[in-house]
């Protein structure tokens, strides 16, 4: 279950750009994004930032609510989605819920700037989800052989719930997709999945876990720490 799909149309031999790279650009999303519209705009985006035509990117917004699923996921993994949209999209990963109360994140850098590196990407994401998440005194880790962050709570068959998302995918080396981190969104649409293809435990949000944050709250401690862990190449 990889959080990140495999690279494509990379050439293992090649060397970072010789141009100057562009700085790091914040944008904010406001309302509820449709997927597929933003997904487009994300595509187009990162195919720009691999022409050196725009900077590399983190994109924030909360989408309207969807279904998504990844590279691995599986048809029985989809249980009652009801009347809510589904898509199949190329990133790594299996099924997930995007919707309100859900801050998505998504990372489009240029990795052969940064180094052709997905595991350190995926390693990098995690750190940067843990730090910001302790920020409001919330303990996440990484759960051996899964993707995500996770939180001790006592709730479900393995001690640990879920609370934040990746799912990443690489094309020419420009990453696209992200994190989704669950501030108070209507947990019961995890229900109708099998989110990531977990049974043993269950979905968290700061709101399941007692913590009072708002939205902005939540993005200044993002914009904080990213640098932390992904400096200006």
């Amino acid at each position: 279950m990889p959080p990140a799909a495999p690279p494509e149309n990379v050439n293992p031999n090649s060397a970072a750009s010789p141009v100057p790279s562009l700085p790091l650009a914040w944008r904010h999303f406001a309302g509820f994004q449709p997927y597929e519209p933003l997904l487009a705009k994300m595509q187009a985006h990162a195919t720009a930032i691999r022409q050196n035509a725009a900077n590399e990117a983190v994109w924030l917004l909360e989408h309207q609510a969807v279904y998504t699923g990844g590279t691995s996921a599986k048809p029985h993994d989809l249980l009652a989605p009801g009347n809510v949209p589904i898509s199949h999209v190329g990133r790594g990963g299996q099924w997930t819920w995007h919707g309100p109360g859900q801050r998505v994140a998504y990372v489009m850098l240029d990795l052969n700037r940064r180094g052709q590196d997905v595991r350190a990407l995926v390693h990098g994401l995690e750190s940067w989800i843990i730090a910001s998440l302790a920020t409001f005194d919330i303990a996440g880790q990484r759960r051996n052989g899964l993707p995500g962050i996770w939180v001790k709570n006592g709730k479900s068959e393995c001690g640990l719930d879920k609370i934040a998302a990746i799912g990443i995918r690489i094309s020419h080396w420009v990453s696209w997709h992200g994190i989704a981190i669950n501030l108070d969104p209507d947990l019961t649409a995890f229900e109708a999945i099998v989110p990531c293809g977990v049974h043993d435990s269950g979905m968290t949000s700061f709101a399941d876990l007692g913590v009072s944050a708002s939205m902005e709250d939540l993005d200044h401690a993002l914009k904080t720490q990213f640098p932390v862990f992904f400096p200006n190449p």
